[in-house]
Parts: C-alpha cells; sequence; structure tokens
C-alpha cells in the first residue's frame, strides 16, 4: 500500500514543516544514483541537519534543479540559506546562483580529494603524480589561513617542479585521425582540479558555520543505500516510492507526528 504511491515533499511540508530558527543556515543537496536509471535528490538544511526536499529526475542537470529549487524557493519565502555546500556541478551552481543568489559556496572538499584520487593513483610509477595525490589529500588539513597559504605554496612549487610533464605530447601513429595527445591526461586533469576554482575550496575558512564537506548528505545517502540494501529485489518504482517515505519518516520525532502524517496522507489519497 505504502509503495504504490509516492509520499510528497510537498505533504510532507505542509504537516511537519521544517523547524523555524532565525539562526544562519546552510544548503546542500546531492543525489544518490538508481542503477544508472536515475537520481534521488535530496535537499537539505546542513546547519539543522533538516531534509527540506526530495525528488526523483532522470540526471542532476539544470532543469531538475531548477525545478526543485523553484519549489523550494516558493515554501522558505524569506528563510533562503546564508551559505551552500556541494559537489560543484555546474548545474548545481548555477541554481544556487539563479535562487540564492551570491551567498557563499563551499566547494566539498571530500569529493575533490576523492576525484584527485580516482585521477592520481597512490601507486603511480610517475614521481610526480604520487606529489600531486598526497598534495590533494592534505587539502582536508587546511583549517586556517596561514595553513591554505602553505597548501598553495605546495601547489605551486610542484608546478615549478613538474610542470612541463603536462604539456608533454605523445605523437600518434599514422593513420589515427589525431596526430597527438597528452602523455599524461590523468596528470593534466588531476592539476585542472586542484588549481580551478581553488577560492571556493576555502569558503568555510570566513564562514562561521560553513562545514568544508558535504558529509551531511554523504551520510543522508549512506543511510538510504543501507535501507535499501534490506530491501533488495524492488522495482525502480518501489525503490523511489520507499526513499520517498524514508525522508518523510525523517521529519517525524513523536507518535503524534505521525499520526497527522499518515491521517493527511490518507485524505489526499480518498
Amino acid at each position: 500500500m505504502f509503495l504504490a504511491a509516492v509520499v510528497s515533499p510537498e505533504l510532507v511540508w505542509n504537516v511537519l514543516p521544517p523547524r523555524k530558527t532565525e539562526e544562519k543556515w546552510c544548503y546542500g543537496v546531492d543525489g544518490k544514483w538508481l542503477h544508472r536509471e536515475g537520481v534521488f535528490l535530496v535537499h537539505r538544511d546542513i546547519t539543522h541537519k533538516q531534509n527540506l526536499w526530495w525528488s526523483y529526475v532522470p540526471s542532476e542537470s539544470y532543469a531538475a534543479l531548477d525545478n526543485d529549487v523553484k519549489h523550494l524557493v516558493g515554501l522558505l519565502g524569506t528563510n533562503t540559506p546564508a551559505s551552500a555546500v556541494s559537489d560543484w556541478k555546474r548545474a548545481i551552481q548555477m541554481a544556487v546562483g539563479q535562487y540564492f543568489g551570491l551567498i557563499p559556496h563551499q566547494r566539498c572538499l571530500a569529493h575533490v580529494i576523492r576525484y584527485s584520487n580516482t585521477l592520481l593513483p597512490k601507486r603511480s610509477p610517475l614521481l610526480a603524480t604520487r606529489h600531486l595525490r598526497a598534495i590533494g589529500k592534505s587539502l582536508l588539513n587546511v583549517e586556517n589561513v596561514e595553513e591554505k597559504g602553505q597548501w598553495l605554496h605546495l601547489l605551486t612549487n610542484w608546478g615549478y617542479e613538474y610542470g612541463h610533464l603536462l604539456i608533454e605530447k605523445t605523437v600518434v601513429p599514422s593513420g589515427s585521425r589525431r596526430k597527438w595527445w597528452y602523455t599524461h591526461g590523468s596528470l593534466r586533469r588531476g592539476w585542472r582540479l586542484l588549481t580551478t576554482d581553488t577560492n571556493f575550496f576555502f569558503s568555510f575558512l570566513t564562514i562561521k558555520g560553513l562545514p568544508k564537506t558535504n558529509n551531511s548528505l554523504e551520510g543522508v545517502n549512506r543511510n538510504l543505500n543501507g535501507k535499501l540494501g534490506d530491501h533488495r529485489g524492488l522495482i525502480l518504482s518501489y525503490q523511489v516510492s520507499f526513499l520517498s517515505w524514508v525522508m518523510a519518516f525523517s521529519r517525524v520525532t513523536t507518535d503524534t507526528q505521525l499520526k497527522q502524517l499518515w491521517v493527511e496522507w490518507k485524505r489526499r489519497r480518498l
């Protein structure tokens, strides 16, 4: 019965609106892929650990983010976030800027390091790769302006010592469409990752309460993964409905609230 109908975030918002507070809060958004068949997007008040909105969409496109955030802004009214943290996908940057203005936006350092480790293998035979990987991993240890300067200095020194590898080319044998390619493509991508939009690596240093990672939402996704794992074999539509109910129950803290949610859901079903 429950899985046959998705519980909407609008219904939950009407019955169990988020706790109101005068405190400034940080917005976060992340998606959980459902076996490449779409994404379950979760929008969250990171500061107060409240799930605000959710949806199932084909991909984390701007159209999907735009639709979600537009609805969310309508419900928030004047209580818009003072800051944001995300994995820095372009669609998220655009949606945050469009609806929340030029608020401080922290680039999730955990995502940066995770991608950096993928591009820069731990056991690479290239010393430059291993050095750049170590610099990337140390990003999470930066806690103040002085350490930020030291980290940027390490990055600059790496560029002076190994920068020539970034432009090294390999000539392609005759018969191929391409005449050459960059010899160390992954190294180039790792370097660009650590040197692009670096100001947004350190927004947390100047904004009180702004986290350096999106771990709050990562925790939500781990919880969703665990609960789906306990109910293996659900078809896609049931997975979406199940996750929606998990989100709804995350807003329930008392038996009275649970009854209110149940009564309203039944009323709308009739």
